[in-house]
């Protein structure tokens, strides 16, 4: 059955934008790991880095959450992270049980040079954009991450 336009009855020609958005998510996923691994690092590696690069001294815990994995899932992830010397953790000062990640400086130089890798893929990926087109994709997409967490 072809998708119709949401405003009108009117039927719309090619795939569903659903199944363009999946095509580009893992396009955009299997060109992430590629760069990355370049750096020795995983795509969920990079994403645990960044979120320890814009909020320093997250457990565990904290980092699953922001991370959308189980926390048995980012226990791996960050022991891994600590074994090659990207991070480290300590215990918290109000409570001994809740490890705490920090970037080591090898952590930061490894996402510093991640964030240069993704800044020339994702300038591939928008090459046939204006600066216009792109500021009305980025704003189209984010109008609907909106629409799906007001309607969850």
């Amino acid at each position: 059955m072809q998708p119709r336009h949401p405003q009108t009855a009117e039927l719309v020609t090619g795939p569903r934008l659903t199944y363009l958005i999946k095509r580009l998510e893992m396009a955009e996923r299997a060109r992430m790991e590629e760069v990355l691994q370049a750096h020795g690092v995983t795509l969920h590696q990079y994403t645990a880095l960044s979120l320890l690069e814009r909020r320093d001294g997250l457990s565990s815990a904290q980092l699953a959450r922001r991370h959308f994995v189980t926390p048995q899932a980012m226990n791996q992830l960050v022991a891994s992270l600590e074994r090659d010397g990207l991070i480290h953790r300590e215990p918290d000062g109000a409570n001994r049980r809740i490890l705490r990640a920090s970037l080591t400086d090898t952590g930061r130089a490894t996402v510093a040079a991640c964030h240069l890798a993704v800044d020339e893929l994702e300038r591939r990926m928008l090459a046939e954009f204006s600066p216009e087109q792109e500021r009305d994709f980025r704003s189209a997409l984010e109008r609907s991450l909106r629409g799906l967490a007001e309607s969850a």
